[in-house]
């Protein structure tokens, strides 16, 4: 019997397999040190000379803009994994649309996203169909409603919410037939509003995938200018897609809170420190279903920290420089520099998951209907499971994820600081500005490392 049918992984989580046992004192005060310092060569340097260099690009070329006949074939693509969902085998280690959806498309495409640029510009499964319905229908026109400017990103912070209960909360997410109904109801629920309030406006306000896509390719180094009929691409620096970005609505800041809260709540809710504090032996752990109150309760308050946390951590560093602006916002743009701490923990929380579910996805999508098909010639691929077991593994992992933690928690004072400087245009007042938002990293980075070294259960 081989290693992957004896050691189980989960469709969508990212349980680990090992628990670091290593001196993490260093590697918290390590990391925390590496963020304060980042934060006092920043103090001293030029911001002039920073911004000169975040506007830097370097052109690549440029390649056709496919991006009707792409969409269109992910929407096709998207159709047959709902139905292998509903008809398919109900392993959802088997099954090509649990897989799909929590690990390629969660886990996989967000980090792509964040380190290449909007890949999901092309993917995007509602922009062909939705193209296609307009031109044999005749309705070229306007859409015949408008939202409301007040509503902001509201649509897609409630529908993040929903989503994120789903994963985080709902007793089956992996189920075959209950999330191939979810996916189902969302995507033709999704048409509908886009055709009564337009593509653009309900991808920029209600649908959440593409509005936490597009925040998350600000980072990527890669940007595209739309020509005729061509894409301009660029090489770019992480986050200098931020040298222009607007301040977002309070909406919209909270949308991204909730990003980072879903996947550090993710973590938090297997230790064995949240479950104790609830009354729960970790080491008799009774499944989602018993747990579904008590996580909802802290899905809600994870976020309702952070957004309190960072709120009073920008208010704060206002009040030190004496600013006059109006909190909503200097909160609507240093917001932005949450981005690559979500991007972050997003990496190394699922870290695990993408490398064993991955290879799974790649087994299951070769057979999506459970027929016995090989189309991609890897529906008989061994699937290696103990990539991440064993203590050099576990080492090896670990300080990948480490990396990644301390790596984001970097850029996020280099584009807080780069950010404050547009609200306050002096050195020494954009870095007094930062200092209460420096602290509340520094604390975050701390937090995150001992989420991937504490023990967990579940």
């Amino acid at each position: 019997m081989s290693a992957w049918d004896t050691v189980p992984a989960l469709a969508h989580a990212s349980d680990r397999g090992h628990v670091l046992l290593l001196p993490t004192g260093h590697y918290l005060a390590g990391a925390a040190f590496a963020v304060a310092a980042s934060f006092l060569v920043l103090a001293v340097l030029s911001p002039e000379r920073l911004v000169a260099i975040w506007r830097i690009r370097l052109p690549i070329g440029s390649i056709p803009d496919l991006r009707f006949p792409v969409s269109l074939l992910s929407f096709l693509v998207l159709a047959t994994l709902v139905a292998a969902g509903f008809t398919g085998s109900r392993d959802p280690l088997s099954n090509p649309l649990p897989l799909t959806v929590w690990t390629l498309v969660w886990v996989g495409l967000t980090i792509v996203q964040g380190l290449f640029g909007n890949l999901w510009r092309w993917l995007n499964p509602w922009y062909g169909p939705y193209r296609l319905f307009r031109r044999i229908s005749g309705h070229d026109n306007d859409p015949p409603l408008q939202l409301p400017p007040w509503l902001g990103h509201w649509p897609a912070l409630v529908l993040f919410f929903a989503f994120a209960w789903f994963e985080l909360i709902d007793p089956a997410p992996d189920d075959p037939a209950r999330l191939a109904a979810a996916a189902g109801v969302y995507w033709l629920f999704s048409f509908i509003a886009m055709l009564a309030f337009g593509f653009d406006r309900w991808s920029r306000q209600g649908e959440f995938f593409s509005l936490f896509y597009a925040m998350i390719a600000r980072f990527g180094v890669v940007e595209g200018k739309t020509g005729r009929n061509h894409l301009h691409l660029a090489l770019c620096l992480p986050g200098a897609k931020l040298n222009e970005v607007e301040p977002l609505p309070p909406s919209g800041a909270l949308f991204l809170t909730a990003t980072l809260a879903s996947v550090s709540f993710d973590g938090f809710s297997k230790t064995f420190f949240w479950l104790g504090l609830n009354g729960i032996n970790p080491l008799e752990f009774p499944g989602r279903s018993a747990l579904m109150g008590i996580n909802s309760a802290g899905l809600a308050a994870m976020f309702a920290l952070l957004a309190g946390i960072g709120l009073l951590a920008v208010f704060a560093g206002e009040k030190l420089v004496r600013s006059t602006l109006p909190l909503h916002h200097a909160a609507g743009l240093m917001v932005w520099s949450i981005v690559p701490i979500a991007l972050a923990y997003h990496f190394s929380h699922y870290l695990t998951a993408l490398l064993v579910n991955g290879q799974y996805a790649l087994v299951a999508l070769s057979d999506p209907f459970s027929r016995g098909w090989n189309l991609f010639g890897t529906a008989h691929m061994p699937v290696e499971a103990g990539i991440a077991m064993g203590a050099g593994s576990a080492w090896l992992i670990w300080n990948l994820q480490a990396v990644a933690i301390v790596a984001g928690h970097v850029l996020a004072v280099l584009v807080a600081h780069l950010l404050a400087f547009r609200l306050h245009p002096s050195a020494s007042g954009a870095s007094l500005s930062q200092l209460p938002l420096t602290l509340l990293m520094i604390g975050y980075t701390v937090f995150g490392l001992w989420l991937l070294s504490t023990p967990t259960a579940g």
